[in-house]
């Protein structure tokens, strides 16, 4: 008796429902697909044909990719521009604690700005290439036509 063309030989697939979900929350805590793997207790190979072959599976790694990636997003943002929250100091007042709502601030952050812009607006720090004899000004701005000018106001 031969073999029909159609009947696949090989190990049953150790692909379970209940990875959709947890790789789901692997992706909302940053995993990659090499840890999700790793953590299930698979190949990363194996991990990315299951995403090809189980469209929920990818789909909810997406996700929880997407959704993590914009909480980074948000918080790098907020340390771009400064941000503030409400906290309350604790003191000693005559042996007795004090506590004493306050607002604690933080300052802009210009390196968290910086990546920020690098990667939604193409900065660059990578020095700007002229052509020989072109002068160089003291303050150098490389700006679209659409952009304006490096004194326009921020809204």
């Amino acid at each position: 008796m031969g073999k029909s063309k159609g009947n696949k030989r090989g190990p049953k697939s150790k692909f379970k429902k209940e990875y959709i979900n947890i790789a789901y929350k692997l992706s909302l805590l940053g995993k990659t697909d090499e840890q999700i793997a790793d953590i299930i207790g698979i190949a990363t190979s194996t991990f990315y044909e299951w995403l090809k072959k189980y469209p929920e599976l990818s789909e909810a790694t997406k996700e929880g990719k997407d959704i993590a990636d914009a909480n980074v997003a948000a918080s790098l943002y907020e340390r771009a521009c400064g941000y503030s929250h409400a906290e309350e100091k604790i003191f000693n007042h005559n042996g007795k604690p004090l506590v004493v709502p306050t607002t604690k601030r933080y300052p802009p952050d210009t390196a968290a700005a910086f990546i920020w812009l690098k990667n939604r607006q193409g900065w660059s720090d990578k020095p700007v290439e002229r052509d020989a004899g072109e002068e160089e000004l003291e303050d150098d701005y490389v700006l679209s036509p659409d952009e304006g000018t490096p004194n326009d106001p921020v809204l």
